[in-house]
């Protein structure tokens, strides 16, 4: 219950922080995401230290940060996808820990069905809320499968950096977030969701 507050607290601050620099955007936003991606840089140095695959590591982390910067000139594809990224994590977190059940894998101990669904389901309701607060046309089935594929792959990111903790035996990438360990901890799947989304909706500028 007490790691539960720290979360939510952690994440009551982070978001509205975040969309603060999305919106203001120009050199408000470069700081903002150089920062970040100075401080997930560091972490990923730190983890992995002098493994062959930190190169690897480093260039996904540009990739994935310039993706999150070209995307945020449409407000609203970015705010959807961290809003879908943080429902999951948060849906994931509760069903996981109030129904247990199953392990899912066993890169990530932690992880359950119960959890996966909950993060599923969680991420469902965000078109729904988001749409009814912004201009937009009426929830389509795309933009549920959107959201589903998001959800899907910001649980696979999770895994994945959970699997290269696991390689390094620590159990968070840094100690930053109260609640969540380093930053990579609580952006684990919107670094792989974000260059996903951008190669989507460069496709469809593309395609249109």
């Amino acid at each position: 219950m007490s790691n539960l507050i720290k979360r939510i607290l952690s994440s009551i601050i982070l978001l509205p922080l975040a969309f603060f620099f999305i919106i203001q955007g120009s050199f408000m936003l470069i700081f903002f995401t150089f920062t970040c991606f100075l401080i997930s840089g560091y972490e990923w140095h730190m983890m992995t230290k002098k493994k062959s695959y930190k190169i690897y590591g480093f260039i996904f982390l540009m990739i994935s940060f310039y993706a999150f910067y070209e995307l945020s000139v449409e407000i609203f594809s970015v705010f959807f996808v961290i809003l879908i990224c943080a429902s999951t994590d948060v849906g994931g977190y509760i069903f996981g820990k109030i129904f247990k059940g199953p392990k899912l894998t066993k890169i990530s101990p932690n992880k359950t069905y119960a959890g996966m669904i909950g993060g599923y389901f969680l991420s469902l309701l965000v078109p729904i809320i988001t749409t009814s607060f912004v201009d937009y046309p009426e929830i389509s089935m795309q933009l549920f499968l959107i959201s589903i594929l998001i959800s899907t792959i910001s649980q696979v990111g999770d895994i994945i950096v959970s699997y290269f903790k696991r390689l390094s035996k620590i159990k968070d990438t840094g100690k930053i977030l109260p609640g969540h360990g380093g930053l990579l901890d609580r952006i684990d799947g919107m670094i792989f969701a974000f260059p996903i989304y951008y190669l989507f909706s460069l496709t469809n500028y593309l395609n249109s």
